[in-house]
């Protein structure tokens, strides 16, 4: 270990920019919201490999293969989402955005279990409010959706931690966890939760949507790669993951089809392509782990990329459902170019990224003899094909003409994609350029004959599958409920036990209190008409026309109850171990 040298932490860059940046002029936000990634992306090359800490127990900064390419990548696509959203003027947004990235740098970098959890929570803290900025219809419940529902994961998380230090003693995040052990089950769930593995992925089909146009940009590259992190760092070879990765990579195609909304499709795919790095995890050899880490580098931009595309969309014509857009290739032909070139990687179009980084997985699966799940993974890419390289493209741009205003987008935002658009196929076409900076020493070959005509049936089969139920697959303007009903639909019950019953008692305590401000205040006026009770219901009416505590009430009462559910959920934990 090397003392004094933590504060090459990259995420200090960031997190500093985020406190900076509104101390900005004006004129050169935007500029600071680029320098400040770019200078952590220096910062993440230029590290030299060892573990860097402030004391034998805290490890700020841990560098290595692993830690470096997830880096270098968090720090690239903070970057990248700076230059589409350069045109923003929401400060508030700019400086989440870079703290969302620089807490994203600290769990990569971390070398102890503290660190990762400070940085974990400011992930959720910063990330949350990307949603809330959202100007859409329920963006403001997505949010608090979503910031509880990763309270709950933060919880099982510290649980874990704590467990796991009072058992071992040890700070250091220093190798694969013990499959036996209760506390690292409950970090499992933890993490589980951010990568959005079901039946804890609900929130990010939910949040997703919701977020504003720039913001989503960042919560697709971020919250779940980082996961998938911490799941190569600490959880490979646990075979469950492979298990629930398989599930993920379909689970998240069939919501995909039946979604209407654009970000929608976008966010139930994140989950099953997040679902082919948690099966590499879950394989555990190190071809599958470097399959994970290629795929996780690779999902980063084409995903970064199919956002950025789906918001140009919405900031372009207003609309977000698939229902009520057509007919756009004349208006938007740029858009559509740069899409298709998302759409062909996350297919795994040969030459394009996806393809050199996902059938690592695959191939890794087969020489670990599951074939099954090799079959099922096949599958899962049928279908990601069938939705974002035909069902997508063709609601948007062609079929048939929409009525939808549209408005000229900004020149950053297509300098943004076509940004991503270019590393996308550079990858693809020269996988070397990735894979000389994978953790381990694994050989693979993708452009193989058999690889690529295999891929090209697959294709194909997804094609003629699209044409004959095309009229089918647009989905339907409305929610569908995932693993969410359990908390969306006791939800009512929940208010009227944590909040209608503090407010009731609210209720009652401000009514005595007004009484006795009402006597109070007509003795204090006149002594002898309150006596004699004739000036108590002039005062007191007008006391009552002066106070209005609805909106008091209302406010205190949520805190209450947010604090009670919070006091639940840790008591939950503590029985849990106990």
């Amino acid at each position: 270990m090397n003392s004094n040298v933590y504060i090459l932490q990259p995420a200090f860059i960031m997190v500093l920019g985020s406190i900076l940046l509104p101390l900005v002029s004006k004129k050169f936000r935007s500029i600071g919201f680029l320098i400040f990634p770019a200078l952590s992306l220096v910062s993440v090359i230029l590290l030299p490999q060892g573990i860097f800490g402030i004391s034998n127990e805290l490890f700020l900064c841990n560098v290595d293969k692993l830690s470096r390419i997830f880096g270098a990548i968090f720090a690239f696509i903070v970057l990248a989402g700076a230059v589409y959203a350069y045109h923003i003027t929401d400060i508030v947004e700019m400086s989440m955005a870079l703290l969302y990235g620089g807490s994203a740098l600290g769990v990569t970098f971390a070398g102890d279990f503290f660190t990762l959890f400070i940085f974990w929570e400011l992930m959720a803290v910063s990330s949350t409010y990307l949603v809330l900025a959202g100007n859409f219809r329920d963006s403001s419940k997505a949010g608090l959706r979503y910031f509880f529902v990763h309270l709950f994961g933060g919880s099982c998380l510290l649980a874990g931690i704590l467990m796991h230090l009072s058992e071992t003693g040890n700070y250091q995040i220093s190798g694969i966890l013990n499959a036996n052990s209760v506390s690292s089950w409950l970090m499992l769930a933890g993490v589980a939760l951010n990568a959005a593995i079901p039946p804890l992925s609900a929130w990010l089909s939910d949040a997703y949507p919701k977020a504003s146009i720039t913001g989503a940009v960042f919560l697709s590259a971020l919250t779940t790669k980082a996961a998938v992190y911490v799941l190569i760092r600490c959880f490979a070879g646990w075979e469950i993951l492979f298990y629930a990765g398989v599930i993920m990579t379909l689970y998240g195609v069939v919501y995909a089809i039946l979604e209407n909304d654009i970000r929608g499709v976008l966010a139930y795919h994140i989950i099953s392509q997040v679902g082919f790095m948690v099966a590499g995890v879950g394989i555990g050899t190190e071809l599958s782990l470097n399959g994970s880490t290629a795929h996780a580098f690779s999902h980063i931009l084409y995903k970064a990329l199919l956002f950025m595309a789906a918001g140009a969309v919405i900031y372009s014509t207003g609309s977000n459902k698939l229902t009520n857009l057509g007919g756009l290739i004349s208006s938007l032909k740029t858009v559509f170019i740069l899409y298709m070139v998302g759409a062909f990687s996350i297919s795994g179009v040969p030459l394009f990224n996806g393809f050199i980084s996902k059938s690592i997985i695959i191939h890794a699966a087969g020489v670990a003899h599951k074939e099954i799940g090799m079959l099922l993974l096949d599958l899962a890419s049928i279908g990601t094909f069938l939705s974002l390289g035909l069902k997508l493209p063709f609601f948007i741009w062609f079929s048939n003409e929409s009525s939808v205003n549209k408005k000229m987008i900004p020149v950053n935002m297509l300098i943004g994609m076509g940004l991503l658009s270019a590393l996308c196929l550079m990858f693809g076409i020269m996988p070397s350029l990735l894979y000389r900076y994978l953790p381990f020493n694994a050989e693979y070959h993708p452009y193989t004959m058999s690889h690529i005509t295999e891929t090209l049936q697959l294709l194909v089969f997804a094609f003629v599958g699209f044409w004959l139920f095309r009229t089918k697959l647009a989905g339907e303007s409305k929610i569908s409920l995932d693993t969410d009903w359990f908390y969306r639909k006791p939800k009512r019950y929940v208010r009227k036990i944590c909040v209608d019953s503090i407010n009731y008692l609210f209720t009652i305590a401000e009514e005595i209190v007004l009484r006795i401000a009402i006597q109070m205040s007509a003795f204090a006026r006149n002594p002898y008409a309150f006596v004699r009770g004739e000036s108590v219901k002039k005062t007191g009416a007008k006391i009552v026309e002066n106070f209005n505590p609805d909106k008091e009430r209302q406010e205190v009462a949520y805190i209450l109850g947010s604090v009670l559910l919070v006091f639940l959920a840790f008591l939950f934990i503590w029985l849990l171990i106990n």
